[in-house]
């Protein structure tokens, strides 16, 4: 046996045996050994609602391409670069991991992975070995005459003062072969038998590879010379991988210019802007900073498929489109000033219907609620464009959907389900924790959001067409109602609540009680239909209901067991739908408490996984997407929604605002945001030294609401004093604005 055959096919060189994997390890040194924490954003002085990433997944992953970037490429906790999903393919499966370290005994562990911005998607990972700190830096290129290529500097720099031996080495986790080729100042790694160039890299002081060693195969590392580091002069070696299949030779000029790549994509990222002009979101601090990456994390995923403009969910698995996902991302998009774009992105939508009217897309044939949530995609991207033109449009497909969704009733009565008994849909898939096609009501639900905005829209535009939209609803809710008096369940915490799982359902009587849904599995379309879909009234008990199962499971600060992994794992953005449920009724610190529970589950470049285990748990493993463009879209989602609340007619300012959003002293506020009533901005900002609090209002163009308010007390001690510019009066814990006014200002009063 020789030592290449020892090896199992890894190339290697120089005479240190390469015995130790350059991954580096998950789980940090003793604390004293750590380097110190990124600090904490506290939100109100309560520790509790500091915004610190506590439960962020040890296992994360960021997308440092451009917007619009056909290549998803991603970075994980680590700093290695994964590629080779496949259009669907599960999380965590990439077809190559290409990782950066150094050889020796002791693996590397992570001591810090952060971005240089939150606008700027240039990835820097600290890589902790005795004795030595290694930085990656990753970051995207697409240079004129060169094209799409990933960037990996690595910097190698001694603790101490004097020179450190050290071999860089190169590690490729795949089931694919490779060979080397040394030139003269640099060296390439080539797909075996295609000679397609995966890597070309450098050395500090040129390729430092030595010839000869052969290909590498699965798992397989390179191993170059030995370099020498100093505090003084670090060891680099710079590292590019092409996307466009470019020849090693159209890179290799580009490993003699590391920093001046490195500086113009800064450039770049410094001048671009996530939001644009004239629409904008000002938070201060960390919520800031997740508002900008999240309007960024939606454009980099976003892509042109099959020649039309898609907001997809994310890189991997969830890389298309959904229609959920959509209709939130598409609003989102209007808040960060792409009207053009998500206009684009509802024609997409619309593009999935099929002949019998249904719209199907990502989640398959049984997600009935998709084709009622086009309706109400279309009615509010309308609203908030202030233009009812593709409603017109597509007036006649729209009406389809109608048809779609008549069938479905007479469908259920058909297959003599209970649903059909019920008067309800026919069975279809619940998601979220409830697959199959099973006696569930979540496509109800939502097919009563998407009938009650289509009505109300049909109503006010006139058209003839989709009138029948109100007698389906009507019809559809009084069915509803009797349903759910049958089927409320009685929780062992002693209230009721309604299950999206029929009584009857024979999971339920599983003879394991692990196997059985929990009573929050689904939960998330009835937390839709509560809000934004305003299908019930605050007081109805199916909301109360809601509302206590949701505050009965909460674990680190968020309902969990809510979706797929029912077990001692969390959905993440499914916090902000209750949030945003918590919000509209009016509990102010429970949705601001929710949302900053969601927060804290992102990675610190501000994504989030679909779903994950709780910390201390010692079961599950992740689901989904990272970064999941859902959560995305609901962090922008929420933002606007505590500054401006558009609750049918009533316009609902500040209705989010805590002791935590006043604790900095500093000013939040939109600009030109859409809304059915036309575009808003206010500006909430301290005056008076500290001492008080101004906003400044501004409607334009578009009907006037019905009702504007504003609270009567902001925080725990600012006391409403004036309006300057409109009629007011105090309605309890309110402060209503004549609505007519276009223009005016609020004061508030530190007692």
């Amino acid at each position: 046996m020789n030592r290449r055959s020892f090896l199992g096919g890894v190339l290697a060189t120089g005479t240190a045996l390469a015995a130790t994997p350059l991954t580096a390890t998950e789980t940090n040194p003793p604390k004293e050994k750590a380097p110190a924490a990124r600090p904490a954003e506290a939100r109100s002085g309560n520790p509790e609602s500091a915004i610190d990433f506590r439960y962020a997944p040890v296992r994360h992953q960021t997308a440092i391409c451009f917007p619009d970037d056909e290549y998803k490429s991603l970075v994980n906790e680590a700093g290695r670069l994964l590629y080779g999903y496949e259009r669907g393919s599960w999380p965590l499966a990439a077809g190559l991991k290409v990782g950066f370290g150094l050889e020796g005994m002791q693996p590397a562990f992570v001591a810090r992975q952060e971005l240089e911005s939150a606008g700027t998607p240039i990835v820097h990972t600290a890589l902790a070995y005795p004795g030595m700190t290694v930085e990656l830096i990753a970051f995207a290129t697409n240079e004129a005459g060169e094209g799409r290529v990933d960037n990996v500097i690595l910097e190698a720099t001694p603790n101490g003062e004097g020179p450190v031996n050290l071999e860089p080495g190169l590690e490729f986790e795949t089931a694919e072969r490779f060979d080397l080729e040394v030139k003269s100042d640099y060296f390439r790694v080539t797909r075996h038998g295609t000679h397609e160039v995966l890597l070309v890299g450098r050395g500090m002081d040129g390729p430092q590879v030595e010839e000869g060693w052969g290909g590498l195969d699965q798992t397989s590392r390179l191993v170059l010379h030995r370099g020498v580091a100093a505090k003084a002069k670090p060891y680099r070696a710079f590292y590019r991988l092409p996307q466009e299949r470019q020849n090693a030779e159209t890179l290799a000029a580009g490993l003699k210019d590391m920093e001046g790549l490195l500086g113009r994509r800064r450039a770049f990222w410094r001048e671009w802007k996530a939001f644009k002009e004239p629409a904008a979101i000002a938070a201060p601090g960390r919520t800031g900073e997740f508002v900008e990456a999240c309007a960024r994390n939606i454009l980099q995923a976003r892509e042109m498929r099959d020649g039309k403009l898609t907001f997809q969910v994310g890189p991997t698995c969830y890389r298309g489109l959904w229609v959920v996902d959509g209709n939130f991302i598409l609003e989102a998009a209007r808040y960060m000033g792409y009207d053009k774009d998500a206009l684009e992105g509802l024609r997409t939508t619309w593009s999935k219907q099929g002949p019998s009217g249904q719209i199907v897309a990502g989640a398959g044939k049984e997600h009935w609620k998709d084709t009622a949530i086009a309706l109400f995609t279309l009615a509010r991207q309308c609203e908030l464009g202030q233009d009812w033109t593709p409603m017109r449009e597509l007036e006649e497909q729209a009406a389809k959907a109608l048809d779609f969704l008549e069938g479905l009733e007479a469908a259920a009565v058909k297959e003599g389900s209970a649903l059909g008994r019920y008067g309800l849909l026919a069975k279809g898939m619940a998601d979220g924790g409830i697959g199959g096609v099973t006696d569930e009501l979540t496509n109800t639900v939502w097919a009563l959001a998407g009938l009650k905005a289509l009505a109300e829209a049909a109503e006010q535009k006139k058209m003839e067409r989709l009138a029948r939209a109100r007698a389906m609803h009507d019809r559809l809710k009084a069915a509803f109602e009797k349903a759910a008096a049958q089927e409320m369940k009685r929780h062992t915490a002693g209230f009721e609540y309604l299950p999206m799982l029929l009584k009857n359902d024979p999971e339920w009587q599983l003879p394991d009680a692990w196997d059985r849904p929990r009573p929050q599995s689904a939960q998330w379309a009835l937390s839709h239909a509560i809000f934004p879909g305003r299908v019930f009234l605050p007081q109805d008990p199916i909301v109360r209901g809601h509302v206590k199962l949701m505050q009965a499971v909460v674990q680190e600060e968020i309902p969990a067991e809510t979706g797929w992994m029912r077990h001692e794992a969390v959905w993440t953005y499914n916090a902000p739908f209750v949030a945003e449920v918590y919000l509209w009724l009016g509990m102010q610190q429970a949705a601001h408490d929710t949302f900053a529970g969601f927060l804290n589950h992102a990675s610190p470049q501000y994504c989030w996984r679909e779903e994950q285990p709780l910390k201390n748990s010692l079961i599950g493993e992740y689901t989904g997407d990272m970064p999941h463009n859902w959560a995305s879209a609901e962090c922008i989602r929420y933002v606007r929604h505590m500054l401006a609340l558009e609750d049918g007619g009533h316009l609902r300012l500040l209705e989010g605002v805590t002791e935590g959003e006043l604790a900095a002293k500093k000013p939040w506020g939109v600009t030109a945001s859409p809304t059915r009533f036309g575009r808003v901005s206010l500006r909430l900002e301290p005056m008076d030294g500290g001492r008080g609090w101004r906003m400044m209002f501004e409607r334009g163009v578009g009907p006037a609401p019905e009702k504007v308010s504003l609270p009567a007390k902001l925080g725990r001690r600012a006391v409403f004093a004036k309006v300057e510019g409109a009629k007011t009066r105090l309605d309890g814990e309110s402060v209503t604005v004549e609505p007519a006014a276009a223009k005016w200002s609020a004061m508030w009063k530190i007692s």
